[in-house]
């Protein structure tokens, strides 16, 4: 792969033949979610026109199509991960996923049981863990943070060691920061407590190519769509005994063994959880994505994308009244800033009369910026589709609003 792989690489994103206001689109919201590739949007297209049926459930020629494709890409994402096929299962998002482990594990949470999070999570990884303890009587603690919104490493480990928790669930990577955190050594800290380790990868998946073998959590979670996939799905990867443990989420077709009026068995995982017709476009889209990506160099890319990183957060630094919050050594590729008094809405409103695709706002993670003391942020989000030109771009239309806020 050349110096510069987005050059050739960024082609195969129609997206960029957009112009907003009549500016050439410059995006950097891939935080929220990413763009698809020719590749992904031609499969899905190709599987709408050609080979649409329900998988499963028929014996006739398209549904056979239809099912091998499906249930091939459960072996891609196995394969990208590093785990095994029965170890996946599909679902609507991270959120969903979350969802599912936190129902499942209240089964076996008591009164005073420590579930540990951080105030890095996206509201998905703190209301379902709220409810869960609601149910339950067991209590919600905090990983500490400082002031900047970085995970104290060594306290974590120790306050660990402490409250043996029960579950903890923390992010990859945070998704208002972009910080990453060394969640290795917090799953390696929390094995002599028996604790059940959930990992949301929601920002991980794409930059950083998680092995979960050596990782060795419990469960990860993800969205297809911030990894060049369709929207509307995602899924779990869950230590198959641990998977299989849990309850069923929700009921319907597929997901059972027998059903009668004296009472219905269920398959095993995954199945059991996967109840209902899947959204099979978007497996098979996904499949495309992850095709695209496994053609790909990724130490190249990751390497390319913190090169577009440093550039933005130097150039950044280099604006008076601009403070850039987390962690800028650690990251997989997010700014998160805020211009003096002047509101995030405002900044964000003016960029986009120049092209310019940034979220503003507190980015699912209220209890963070509460912590951080402001009401929210400029989110400036990267991936490997990105070059120079959109980090020049970005700056010169930041100065422009600047100005144009100060008159």
């Amino acid at each position: 792969m050349n110096d510069n792989p987005c050059t050739q690489l960024r082609r195969d994103f129609p997206i960029f033949e957009v112009s907003v206001d009549d500016q050439p689109l410059c995006y950097l919201d891939s935080a929220a979610t990413t763009q698809k590739p020719n590749q992904v949007i031609q499969a899905v297209k190709d599987f709408y026109q050609s080979q649409n049926a329900n998988v499963h459930r028929g014996l006739h020629t398209l549904s056979e199509q239809a099912t091998t494709a499906y249930e091939a890409v459960r072996g891609k994402l196995a394969q990208f991960l590093n785990v095994q096929s029965p170890e996946i299962v599909w679902t609507s998002g991270a959120t969903a996923s979350l969802n599912l482990i936190a129902y499942g594990l209240s089964d076996s949470l008591k009164k005073d049981d420590v579930i540990l999070l951080s105030p890095l999570e996206h509201h998905a990884n703190i209301v379902p863990w709220q409810l869960a303890a609601k149910r339950t009587g067991a209590r919600i603690e905090l990983l500490p943070v400082d002031a900047q919104g970085i995970l104290q490493l060594e306290q974590a480990k120790a306050l660990i060691e402490k409250l043996k928790p029960k579950v903890m669930s923390i992010c990859h990577a945070s998704n208002a920061l972009g910080n990453i955190n060394d969640v290795a050594a917090l799953i390696a800290s929390s094995k002599s407590s028996g604790t059940v380790t959930v990992v949301d990868g929601a920002q991980s998946l794409l930059h950083l190519r998680p092995d979960l073998k050596q990782l060795d959590c419990d469960f990860y979670v993800f969205s297809a769509h911030k990894a060049l996939g369709p929207t509307g799905l995602g899924g779990l990867y869950g230590r198959y005994e641990l998977l299989n443990a849990l309850p069923v989420y929700q009921s319907g077709g597929e997901m059972i063994d027998t059903v009668s009026f004296s009472g219905t068995t269920f398959r095993p995982a995954p199945e059991k959880f996967e109840p209902g017709t899947p959204n099979i476009a978007g497996v098979i889209g996904f499949g495309a994505a992850l095709d695209y990506l496994m053609t790909l160099e990724h130490d190249s890319l990751f390497q390319h994308e913190q090169a577009l990183y440093r550039a933005l957060v130097e150039q950044l630094s280099e604006i008076d009244g601009i403070r850039i919050w987390g962690d800028t050594a650690n990251n997989v590729g997010t700014v998160s800033f805020s211009y003096k008094n002047e509101h995030h809405y405002d900044l964000a409103t003016l960029l986009n009369t120049h092209g310019i695709a940034v979220r503003s706002g507190h980015h699912c993670t209220q209890p963070l910026m509460a912590h951080l003391g402001i009401e929210g942020t400029i989110r400036a989000s990267l991936a490997f589709y990105n070059n120079q030109q959109d980090i020049s771009r970005f700056i010169a239309a930041l100065k422009d609003t600047i100005s144009l806020l100060e008159e």
